[in-house]
């Protein structure tokens, strides 16, 4: 059997896989102020960025391989979203439960407790095989007086030969009253995700 050397995650035209807290999110910052003089929408929008550079903080703290985002300015407004790929083992004797892997992601809901929209599901990924996938609306700390709302999608990749290690693909937007619309992007995103093998030869999804 072909051993993974490493993944690819196809995102979209508008992501970008630059840090989001340096000169292109402080540039669509600035155009998404001047599309108003509202004071609440104005402090909205401020909020939405200060959300943004703390998610792409907190991903390089806890390690992540990839972090890719988006802060695009559209006619209907500012669509903002995450994307992170971690590597996560399985402690010796353990299943990927999902206390394991906010042990291993450094994740902690706000208050406890798992959000009341979480939905647990498998899904068959087009170069993977059948996978886990967690969604749901995290309340998330990211500093000691900032929380923020996320809608995210969790999808668990077993590492071919390797039966104790996942990649999993992390992709989460404060853009709350978009959740349909969301999830299939973040399903399509996802979906493209594949393992390669040292020569560049995409491996073969599992069977089902």
């Amino acid at each position: 059997m072909n051993t993974a050397h490493r993944f690819l995650l196809d995102i979209p035209d508008l992501w970008n896989t630059v840090d989001l807290s340096g000169e292109e999110l402080a540039r669509t910052r600035a155009a998404a102020l001047a599309t108003t003089d509202d004071p609440r929408e104005k402090a909205r929008i401020n909020d939405m960025f200060r959300q943004g550079r703390e998610v792409s903080r907190a991903a390089r703290r806890q390690g992540a391989l990839l972090a890719v985002g988006t802060a695009t300015l559209y006619d209907e407004g500012l669509f903002m979203a995450y994307g992170m790929v971690f590597a996560v083992t399985t402690p010796e004797g353990s299943e990927l439960t999902l206390p394991v892997l906010s042990a291993q992601l450094g994740t902690t809901s706000v208050g406890g407790g798992a959000p009341k929209d979480r939905v647990i599901t498998s899904v068959r990924m087009p170069h993977v095989g059948t996978v886990a996938r967690v969604t749901g609306t995290e309340t998330t700390r990211l500093t000691g007086d900032i929380d923020v709302r996320l809608l995210t999608m969790h999808t668990m990749m077993p590492v071919p030969g390797r039966t104790e290690d996942f990649l999993v693909v992390t992709l989460a937007s404060p853009n709350l009253p978009l959740t349909n619309e969301v999830y299939d992007l973040f399903d399509a995103v996802t979906s493209t995700f594949r393992f390669v093998s040292g020569d560049g030869t995409p491996l073969a999804p599992a069977a089902a």
